[in-house]
């Protein structure tokens, strides 16, 4: 068999797993809840290898390569170090008290748990809205599968686009979070033997001694801190602000509403030991990057370093051109798997969170005519990111960043307060806290030059944070204060 035989035939293997997979989902979706989040019968087996996927996707597996190629260690220790600390930690500490509250009230989506935590649909519909920043990074992962696809293949990138959005958008139509879920399983497991795989064949390259080899490239490319890098030139940048942003990334919501997929508390441990093991040896993918560095490959688009490399390191041989395609399946398949829990989370947030109670009935929506509507909804999300990434903007990594990590920094303060915060919480300090998360970051990126976002979220969360802390701080001694003088009075 030559190897162009063998890439048909292992992407049309990997298409009909899916697909099967998928069909085996659709048959469990009879409402938009299982829909959303499915009936909360699946292993946390499952749910932590579908998570590690739905954090792990094309950023890691394709973009975030071409980082470490050309800002050394720093940005290693920045996505490799800090951003893994702030993953394991958020799902520590946040998992548990998220959970409770979602069973509680049946909560479907992060703005839905806003809605129940804090009892104020205009505080829920704000979320739902600035959740639509989730489109900017189905964009990244449309961009690198379609680089991908027209790599592997002989098809122009705007076709390997189309392509890319019609398998997409028809399993998740079919089954949403069930196919989601089964189909990030299947996608989970190679990207870990692929992981582990190019890892190791890499090492060649370290064969003279880790350390004096980045040395070798340049005087700052190995250092911690590298002061020649626009992006990782500070201790802030490199680890305040990979661990914080990452921490707020986890409250994305098609990463949180995992949570509500488990069936009980009992099965968190599990959960985050799964998606932290799997998640590791994602992460062993940056390391690409030095390969590609040492091995001496030019590369004049920072997105295209891993592609690039892919093809340098293995299609001079019969022997590495199978390898290369099992390879390249794989990172399609970590594109979709992050792509597809997106989608779903998308869908459901828009038909329950601005659908719902601006038009439609709960009711309505959770007995059939919703699960419709989501399936609708999907379609013009694909249209939307489809439009956006046909002509796709330079480094759509830094183009991504800008959007998800709005999000983040407005979302981090509303929902660790709502966790950890006793009592009533009033929603004009929320909203506050929210519009200084997010607007800070905008502002600090876009005007004021900070050119790392990671670094302008992370400024812009501190603000959030202490405005928050100050105004609960007054908000409770004004309570105490007027019980006291209520009580003098009597």
């Amino acid at each position: 068999m030559t190897p162009d035989i063998f890439k048909y035939l292992l992407l049309a293997t990997y298409l009909i797993a899916t697909l099967w997979l998928s069909w085996i989902g659709m048959k469990k979706t009879k409402d938009f809840k299982g829909f959303s989040i499915g009936n909360r019968d699946m292993s946390p087996v499952l749910v932590g290898i579908t998570l590690a996927a739905s954090v792990a996707s094309t950023a890691t597996f394709v973009i975030n390569p071409g980082f470490v190629y050309v800002h050394g260690m720093a940005a290693y220790l920045h996505f490799g170090v800090a951003a893994s600390a702030g993953i394991l930690t958020a799902f520590v500490v946040l998992t548990r008290g998220f959970l409770r509250l979602g069973e509680t009230h049946g909560a479907m989506t992060v703005p839905d748990w806003i809605y129940h935590r804090y009892r104020h649909r205009s505080l829920s519909l704000f979320f739902a809205l600035i959740n639509l920043l989730s489109i900017t990074f189905v964009v990244l992962i449309l961009v690198g599968c379609s680089l991908l696809l027209s790599s592997l293949f002989p098809v122009p990138r705007q076709v390997a686009l189309v392509l890319v959005l019609v398998f997409v958008f028809s399993y998740v139509l079919m089954g949403g979070t069930y196919a989601h879920a089964y189909t990030n399983t299947l996608q989970g497991i190679m990207m870990v033997v692929i992981a582990l795989f190019l890892a190791i064949s890499g090492l060649k390259y370290f064969e003279a001694g880790f350390l004096d080899q980045l040395a070798a490239v340049g005087d700052h490319y190995v250092a911690a801190i590298n002061p020649a890098s626009g992006l990782y030139n500070s201790f802030f940048s490199v680890f305040i602000s990979g661990f914080v942003i990452t921490f707020s990334l986890m409250l994305q919501p098609h990463i949180l509403t995992k949570i509500l997929y488990l069936k009980k508390d009992g099965d968190v441990g599990k959960f985050i030991v799964t998606a932290t093991l799997v998640g590791v040896a994602f992460s062993q993918m940056l390391l690409l990057g030095f390969y590609a560095r040492l091995a001496g490959v030019e590369v004049a688009d920072q997105d295209a370093v891993l592609v690039t490399y892919l093809l340098f390191e293995y299609s001079q041989s019969v022997w590495g051109q199978y390898v290369m395609a099992f390879v390249f399946v794989t990172l399609l398949a970590a594109g979709m798997s992050t792509l597809d829990g997106i989608l779903v989370s998308l869908s459901a947030m828009v038909v329950n969170d601005i659908y719902h109670p601006l038009v439609g009935s709960r009711a309505g929506l959770v007995a059939g005519s919703g699960l419709a509507l989501s399936r609708y909804v999907l379609v013009v999300v694909g249209c939307i990111a489809g439009a956006l990434a046909w002509q796709p903007p330079e480094l759509v990594g830094l183009f991504a960043q800008k959007g998800v990590y709005t999000l983040a920094a407005a979302s981090l303060t509303p929902i660790v307060f709502g966790v950890f915060v006793k009592g009533e919480l009033p929603a004009h300090l929320l909203f506050a806290t929210a519009l200084i998360g997010g607007g800070g970051h905008l502002l600090l990126n876009l005007a004021l030059g900070v050119a790392n976002p990671a670094v302008s979220a992370t400024l812009a969360i501190f603000a959030s944070l202490g405005y928050g802390l100050v105004g609960l701080g007054v908000l409770r001694w004004c309570g105490r204060s007027r019980v006291l003088a209520t009580g003098a009075k009597e």
